[in-house]
């Protein structure tokens, strides 16, 4: 049976008294005062959660202190942003191949054709969320095209531009013609099917560091399918019936190797990883993943 809940909210000294109480070392109280202050006592449990002994009484292991706790939330902030570093070039580039195989392929406005979609209703709804989009946007050029020109969105090299990458990922899940998918898909050597599956967990990977989440130790609802026979030998990369993040940085390191061959973004994530000592179990990395291929290709 539920129970109202009781709790009386603490002010910043009494939190400060309460973590030393379960064994948290803290140095300077003004200082820890300051981080619960900007960073909120709530959020910030989620970082001391590992350091706990027992999670009911909430006791912390010896020698624990606010200083690592505040390294670990240090180092999952930079990571969300790596991360979204790279979502983001991915999203650029498959918004492009997007465009370009649907405009040849089909037609310059293909978005208003529901004869290429598998399901009709999700072409309703997804054309439905595009044309919010399109008209949300304060772009000039898009209130160019619709001033111009008499269809009822601009054409889709435009309306890319102003799509979320969630909704490019429901677009390309709709899309019924198997010789587009499979263009799409094959500008990255992926098969149509995993391509879908990539879309999606990176659209989820995204809202997550987007939304400020924790992303480190994250057990993901939405997995990524691994790859089968495209490309030769990328599955051996990846660790099998993961759901944490390393399967995800395998991802965005094979697109990022195929938009941008000499990137430095695999360079700065194993930076980042040494910079903080971060035990890797918590992300799923395999005992021996710095022998993988993937991690082996630098510019």
């Amino acid at each position: 049976m539920k129970r109202p809940f009781t709790k009386p909210a603490k002010t910043y000294q009494e939190q400060v008294s309460l973590l030393k109480q379960r064994g948290l070392i803290i140095s300077d109280d003004l200082a820890a005062e300051n981080a619960l202050k900007h960073i909120q006592y709530y959020r910030l449990g989620a970082y001391w959660l590992p350091f706990e002994s027992n999670h009911q009484t909430h006791m912390f292991q010896p020698n624990t202190s606010l200083d690592q706790v505040i390294a670990l939330y240090q180092f999952d902030r930079q990571l969300r942003l790596l991360v979204l570093d790279a979502i983001e070039r991915i999203e650029v580039s498959v918004k492009s191949q997007w465009a370009y195989h649907m405009a040849h392929l089909h037609s310059a406005h293909a978005h208003l054709d529901p004869n290429i979609a598998s399901r009709v209703d999700r072409y309703q709804k997804n054309l439905q969320s595009l044309t919010s989009e399109v008209d949300r946007s304060d772009e000039t050029f898009i209130k160019h095209l619709k001033n111009t020109y008499s269809e009822s969105l601009p054409p889709i090299w435009a309306v890319c531009e102003v799509m979320s990458l969630g909704l490019l990922s429901h677009w390309y899940s709709n899309l019924q013609p198997l010789h587009t998918r499979s263009a799409i898909s094959s500008q990255y050597f992926l098969d149509e099917r995993t391509m879908q599956s990539w879309l999606h967990h990176l659209c989820h990977v995204r809202n997550i560091c987007a939304h400020h989440s924790r992303l480190w130790n994250r057990e993901f609802t939405i997995t990524p399918q691994l790859p089968r026979n495209k490309p030769s030998g990328l599955k051996a990369q990846f660790h099998q019936n993961s759901r944490h993040l390393y399967n995800s940085l395998v991802i965005i390191l094979h697109f990022m190797d195929v938009i941008e061959p000499k990137h430095l973004w695999r360079g700065r994530l194993l930076s980042l990883l040494h910079q903080y000592s971060i035990p890797l179990s918590h992300m799923d990395f395999p005992l021996d993943w710095q022998k993988f291929d993937i991690w082996q290709n630098q510019p």
